[in-house]
């Protein structure tokens, strides 16, 4: 597998063997691509994709489109023939008049859960604060976030983002690593952790997930202010306020610690909402918490560990969503660079494996590093 991965990416990111008139193409892709994303997306929302999926090989006419969706001929023939032109339809052949019928791309676009995920929050979250994308890189600051609010980063303001924004974020958030958690829980638990705390614990599918599977841990969730309260309320209402508590604190502010006796350390899509510097920084926190004999776990998608060049892509694009959006200074990272960091705040790895879900998600297992190493 690991010979196999290496293939693909020096195959997609040394050679350049893509024909002069195909890169020209894909040059007025990217030249166009906000016009074309806006007309998919309204061909979803609309349910046009899903006429069409609905109609299967015998495709709908035009006129059949505009009496089913009341949208007249010019509205459908400039969002079909971009539709066309992106390979989303396609005319079925030998049909009079001409039928669309949807293509393998438009496929996924109307029903793999992934790409809606994505399309979505590419859409609801990050559409209009990418435009100041270039602001974003030049001051190392989350410049297209005012479009929400006038916070430092997004997490600041997470618990008060429109509701179709947060139901898109946490789709997203959710979606990547909720997968990769029956084989997560297995690992974490391969030892018998009483004590664990959750570093980032969001709206705590993690740590109910942990109570769930396992009836003697206590887990300890520590997050932003907003995110307690909700991760609070998540937790009352599964009935497990007994052995899921909630600590507050800032990890980037430099008077926050984090509470002892803890056995176990979880970390999930937590550090790459950090610079690699911060994450050395909370992980020099983490040193202090716990003693020599406690396993850290992170559970990241690693750029460069994945299977397929689309998954690749996807986490570079959400690297920009931490640019423009989130902080300004954070991304998907690849595994060296993660585990450097890592390693730079007293710890050693450990264990580590990858390739979890159906989003390939790596988990690192570390421990303390002895002091006369």
């Amino acid at each position: 597998m690991k010979e196999a991965l290496e293939n693909w990416q020096e195959e997609r990111y040394c050679k350049d063997k893509i024909r002069a008139i195909d890169a020209k193409y894909e040059a007025q892709k990217i030249a166009f691509a906000p016009f074309s994303f806006q007309a998919i997306l309204v061909l979803r929302k609309l349910g046009i994709l899903e006429s069409l999926l609905d109609a299967g090989d015998e495709g709908l006419t035009l006129q059949q489109l505009m009496d089913k969706h009341h949208l007249g001929s010019y509205q459908l023939k400039v969002l079909l023939e971009m539709a066309l032109s992106m390979d989303v339809v396609k005319w079925k052949k030998d049909s009079s008049p001409k039928a669309f019928v949807l293509g393998k791309i438009g496929f996924f676009l109307e029903t793999d859960k992934l790409t809606i995920a994505n399309m979505d929050f590419a859409q609801d979250v990050c559409y209009q604060g990418m435009f100041k994308l270039m602001e974003s890189i030049q001051n190392g600051k989350p410049e297209g976030l005012k479009v929400f609010g006038d916070w430092k980063t997004i997490y600041e303001g997470l618990s008060q983002l429109p509701q179709d924004v947060q139901h898109s974020w946490f789709q997203f958030d959710h979606f990547y690593s909720d997968g990769a958690f029956p084989q997560a829980l297995k690992f974490v638990f391969s030892n018998s952790h009483k004590r664990l705390m959750d570093i980032g614990g969001n709206t705590a599918k993690w740590a109910l997930a942990c109570a769930n599977f396992n009836d003697e841990v206590n887990v300890t969730i520590v997050d932003l202010p907003g995110q307690a309260k909700m991760a609070t309320e998540k937790i009352k209402a599964a009935g497990f306020s007994d052995r899921i508590n909630v600590y507050e604190a800032n990890m980037l502010s430099p008077t926050s610690s984090l509470p002892g006796d803890h056995d176990a350390v979880w970390m999930s899509q937590f550090l790459d909402c950090f610079s690699l510097s911060e994450i050395t920084a909370i992980l020099e926190k983490v040193f202090k918490a716990v003693d020599e004999n406690a396993e850290i776990f992170v559970m990241e998608p690693l750029w460069d560990k994945q299977n397929y060049p689309a998954a690749s892509y996807s986490l570079h694009a959400t690297s920009l969503y931490f640019t423009a959006m989130a902080n300004g200074n954070s991304k998907m990272y690849g595994y060296r660079e993660l585990c450097d960091a890592i390693e730079a705040g007293g710890f050693q790895l450990a264990d580590e494996i990858h390739q979890l879900g159906p989003n390939d998600y790596s988990i690192l297992k570390f421990k303390k590093r002895p002091v006369n190493v």
